[in-house]
């Protein structure tokens, strides 16, 4: 199966993807593209050095990004999605005709939704005296973080837990979540 990776920034999920394939951990799918809608972003200086077809598509590239997007996963033939902080709204043409999946840092449905990513997740979560978080592995429809839930992984928050460990110990586990999650929809 053909994975295209679509990301705005550093695509953190890209390296733990990649490994995965190259070790033989998901054997039926091809990283085949990378999209980015970031000019400066990091994921596509990594595909280029790993020979990934990359492609920048946003408004400033073409006169209509969506269907710009949608055409290019047909011409790739791309089979599923994965988006690894893509911060743009998926449009319901490609919700409807592709297979999307979304690393979400928390535990859905609690803290999703728009504006609800990153730090921003981790700091309401500390903030509401929430005593687990984690990683949730869900497929992606029109709505922010509304998708069928495919896997989660969860954690207990340390007596002292920051905002910045909390991230750091979410993104550990998020590489181990992503690699069963994509494993589990395509078996």
């Amino acid at each position: 199966m053909k994975l295209a990776l679509l990301a705005s920034h550093n695509g953190s999920a890209f390296d733990a993807i990649y490994s995965a394939i190259a070790n033989k951990e998901l054997v039926t799918v091809e990283l085949a593209l990378v999209i980015s809608n970031n000019t400066n972003a990091k994921i596509l200086q990594k595909a280029e050095a790993y020979n990934i077809e990359s492609k920048l598509i946003n408004v400033n590239t073409h006169m209509n990004a969506d269907e710009e997007l949608f055409i290019t996963l047909q011409q790739k033939n791309i089979d599923i999605i994965f988006l690894a902080g893509y911060m743009k709204k998926i449009s319901p043409k490609i919700t409807q005709n592709f297979k999307i999946i979304n690393s979400h840092p928390a535990l859905l449905p609690k803290f999703g939704g728009a504006g609800m990513y990153g730090r921003y997740v981790h700091e309401a979560v500390i903030a509401s005296g929430e005593t687990l978080s984690g990683v949730t592995i869900h497929e992606v429809n029109e709505n922010y973080d509304e998708g069928a839930i495919i896997l989660q992984k969860a954690l207990l928050l340390d007596e002292n837990e920051t905002v910045e460990s909390l991230e750091q110990r979410i993104k550990v586990l998020e590489k181990t979540a992503i690699i069963e999650g994509l494993a589990k929809c395509l078996s």
